[in-house]
């Protein structure tokens, strides 16, 4: 294939050709970032799909860095001692992982301390490793970008909290706009003289100025940081949410109001252990809450969804081209899964040619995750087959894969189990039911069953043409198309999926052979 326009509108659709094994994807393989903030030290190696990249590794130490600066101007002496042992280890692991490029940058704490440029001479001195000091609207920019790692082209406001300082940070249509960032951290608040009245009214006074400086803001509201995650995690308990993937969770500012109630009524320690908060983390969610509650007063966004990406995320797409950042995160995420764990890859493209005739009218938001659930289809067929239908659902339900609401995880997890189980009784969508509602269930469950057929029909990809499905609501007719050669594939089993597809769409079915 060349690439030209029409080859890739005609064969493969409005997704374009795949970009994961494409040299400027390939540059992006582990891809490390080092994040030095004012309350953690966490390395991250991004692999996988460049444009919805996964966690190749992850992990956090809490040093606390910027605890006590309000006082002494320096950074915190044992954070310090914590986060040089916590950088030792990151720079000799990522040097044993085989890390092609390693960034390391650290916001507020190492950028206001007195003992911050010493402290990163001595990590230059001992490691090799060199850290970028960035200033409040550059954290607010890479933040924001890593927002749109997840969500491309989105609308919004940005809000990125650390330990010592609060970034504003406006995007529109794939772009970043009007940057802002205020002492809002809540370590930094926690430390204010005079109680929760006067904490209040710092917040008040230094979010009005903020509101005046970014100007009308209604759009969503994107929260970034650990202490918005606590809360969402919170929210989700009050509720008795039963989804607990944190990244794209959606609150309301009825349900900021609520939740900040809730925590400021609770047993702290009680709820910090249902909510499998860290002891740290959990001390700073009550200063957070309070400069959330004010951020919704002032801003009065149209919803909030809590964004698990953030400015590292954003360092990695600061290294992508523009075509790879153009792509759809999920696309990208299913192509790869696909080439790596199916025992067919490629074959989901003809499927989704095969079933979407069942899907005429599909916008192109319910046809992106029909394109998602058949390039899927197959990626968990290693487990155990009284396992698999539950095995798909947890993936499509707790994967790291961005670019999907709560109920288009659903949506895909419930196709995925019916492409291996005609029935979903006692399966762990019972207790997520209520996130997709009746309509979009009985369309996966057609989804899934038109998987389980087609898969039993055309084994590979080059055989798409011998094959065909045609649905006709006006006649309630569901007719299947065989080449002569293919027939012996029409065997009692497929002739059975067949027959359920068309009692789930209440049709009559017509089989021609030709």
């Amino acid at each position: 294939m060349d690439g030209n326009t029409s080859e890739t509108s005609s064969q493969w659709g409005p997704f374009g050709r795949p970009l994961f094994d494409d040299p400027k994807s390939l540059a992006l393989k582990r891809v490390g970032v080092i994040d030095i903030g004012s309350n953690s030290v966490r390395m991250v190696v991004f692999d996988g799909a460049a444009r919805s990249p996964a966690y190749f590794f992850n992990e956090k130490v809490m040093c606390a860095l910027g605890a006590g600066m309000a006082e002494t101007g320096h950074l915190n002496p044992s954070g310090r001692k914590r986060a040089y042992s916590a950088l030792k280890r990151f720079k000799l692991l990522a040097d044993q992982l085989n890390v092609r490029t390693l960034t390391a940058v650290a916001t507020a704490a190492v950028r206001d301390a007195t003992d911050g440029d010493a402290f990163r001479k001595e990590v230059l001195h001992d490691t090799g490793l060199d850290i970028w000091v960035i200033n409040g609207e550059e954290e607010a920019r890479l933040s924001a970008q890593g927002v749109l790692l997840g969500w491309p082209g989105s609308f919004g406001l940005v809000c990125d909290i650390g330990g010592s300082s609060m970034e504003l940070a406006e995007i529109s249509d794939g772009q970043v706009g009007k940057r802002v960032t205020s002492a809002l951290g809540p370590l930094k608040l926690r430390d204010l003289p005079g109680g929760r009245k006067a904490r209040v009214k710092t917040i008040k006074s230094t979010m009005t100025k903020l509101a005046q400086q970014m100007g009308d803001q209604r759009d969503r509201l994107f929260l970034v940081g650990g202490s918005w995650r606590s809360i969402a995690r919170i929210d989700m308990h009050r509720r008795g949410y039963p989804l607990h993937v944190q990244h794209e969770y959606r609150m309301s500012a009825d349900d900021v109001h609520d939740t900040t109630k809730y925590l400021a009524n609770a047993d702290q320690e009680a709820l910090r252990a249902a909510c499998e908060i860290s002891s740290n983390r959990m001390q700073l969610v009550p200063y957070a809450a309070d400069v959330l509650t004010e951020i919704v007063r002032q801003f009065k966004p149209k919803d909030i969804a809590i964004s698990s990406y953030g400015i590292r995320e954003g360092l990695l797409y600061e290294q992508m081209p523009q075509e790879l950042r153009d792509r759809d995160p999920l696309i990208e995420y299913c192509r790869f899964a696909e080439s790596k764990d199916a025992r067919i890859p490629g074959f989901g493209r003809a499927l989704f040619n095969f079933v979407l005739p069942l899907f005429p009218n599909s916008s192109p938001a319910q046809i992106r995750l029909i394109k998602a659930a058949c390039l899927l289809h197959d990626v968990n067929w290693r487990a155990h087959p009284d396992f698999r239908a539950e095995t798909c659902f947890d993936t499509a339900t707790r994967a790291n894969m961005g670019g999907m609401k709560h109920g288009e995880r659903v949506f895909l997890g419930l196709a995925l189990l019916h492409r291996y189980r005609n029935k979903r009784e006692s399966t762990r969508f019972d207790e997520l039911s209520d996130l997709i509602g009746e309509e979009a269930q009985h369309a996966a469950e057609v989804l899934g069953k038109a998987m389980r057929l087609g898969a039993m029909l055309s084994p590979n990809e080059t055989s798409k043409s011998d094959v065909a499905l045609n649905w006709s609501a006006e006649h309630n007719l569901l007719q299947l198309e065989l080449a002569k050669a293919i027939e012996p594939l029409f065997g009692e089993v497929a002739q059975a999926r067949l027959s359920s597809l068309a009692e789930t769409l209440g049709a009559e079915t017509k089989v021609l052979v030709t």
